[in-house]
């Protein structure tokens, strides 16, 4: 029969339910909750076809991703640099899926729009 892990073992892992006895502790589970989101948020985006979604999954994404690089406390400054070139890169992906500034121009905007869904009609 297994025996019972040590109160030493124990007390180096907290649990999530668990107050956070630090604001350390406080600042790890905050950044692991928005790592854990923006993952499913980075699902999210890739089951969804609709470029205004995408925009908008994309761009918050991206302002996740910021958080998490300027953290190097948590991350350390090897995966800080990592965030930081996915943050840079989701937020292409918003300007890529961004709705044309251009609304006023009499219904083109929504023409060039329409135009890109095109591919997903078929």
């Amino acid at each position: 029969m297994p025996s019972e892990p040590s109160v030493e073992a124990s007390a180096s892992h907290f649990s999530p339910c668990a107050e956070p006895s630090s604001d350390r502790q406080q600042l790890v589970l905050a950044c692991r909750a928005l790592w854990l989101t923006t993952l499913s948020l980075m699902t999210a985006f890739m089951h969804t076809c609709a470029p205004a979604h995408r925009h908008l999954l994309a761009r918050r994404i991206g302002r996740n991703l910021a958080t998490l690089a300027g953290q190097p406390d948590v991350f350390g400054a090897d995966n800080c640099s990592r965030f930081d070139r996915l943050a840079a890169h989701w937020q292409a992906q918003a300007e890529r899926f961004a709705p044309n500034a251009d609304a006023s121009s009499g219904g083109r905007g929504l023409l060039h729009a329409l135009a890109r869904l095109a591919p997903f009609a078929r």
